[in-house]
């Protein structure tokens, strides 16, 4: 029974070393085919709007990114919104870089898009289980709250966002 214990608490902290160190390395391309490293953003607070263009809560979603980034504009607050919309042609939920391009447009989204492509990324490194969804990281790069999953499109989320955001700052 002893070894048993202590084999589980070596693999609890095993296993969550191995989730801190994959946060530390959060690589998205943008649309325009630059790496962004999230965590060469330290100093600074990150929200990320997490959602796809087939979304129908997108349009709420880039609303408030948008209004959170005019807030702090000038701020060490960094914005983005990250696509999850696949890079392959072949799943339904596939969209070209022209296509996240236009759905920029139509949504006059003032803040920079990354892909990861099939949220895979954004949902092992910030335990993401519903989109849409945002996250905000400290200016240490680590979580600073639970993510904001799913928008209702009756309450305004860039309230505890903001809060969230005022709390770091």
């Amino acid at each position: 029974m002893k070894n048993i214990k202590s084999f589980i608490a070596v693999f609890s902290l095993v296993f969550a070393f191995a989730l801190s160190a994959s946060a530390q390395n959060v690589v998205f391309t943008s649309i325009e085919g630059e790496k962004i490293d999230i965590q060469s953003q330290k100093g600074n607070v990150v929200v990320m709007a997490i959602g796809a263009t087939w979304l129908p809560l997108s349009k709420n979603q880039s609303d408030a990114i948008n209004k959170l980034a005019k807030k702090y504009a000038g701020r060490d607050v960094v914005f983005y919104f990250i696509a999850t919309d696949s890079a392959s042609a072949r799943s339904r939920n596939f969209a070209s870089d022209e296509q996240l391009r236009t759905f920029v447009s139509n949504n006059k989204l003032s803040v920079n898009v990354l892909r990861d492509s099939e949220g895979t990324v954004s949902r092992t490194a910030f335990n993401i289980d519903q989109l849409p969804a945002f996250i905000v990281l400290d200016k240490e790069g680590k979580l600073a709250t639970k993510p904001f999953s799913g928008i209702d499109p009756k309450n305004d989320i860039s309230i505890p966002i903001s809060q969230a955001i005022d709390s770091l700052l």
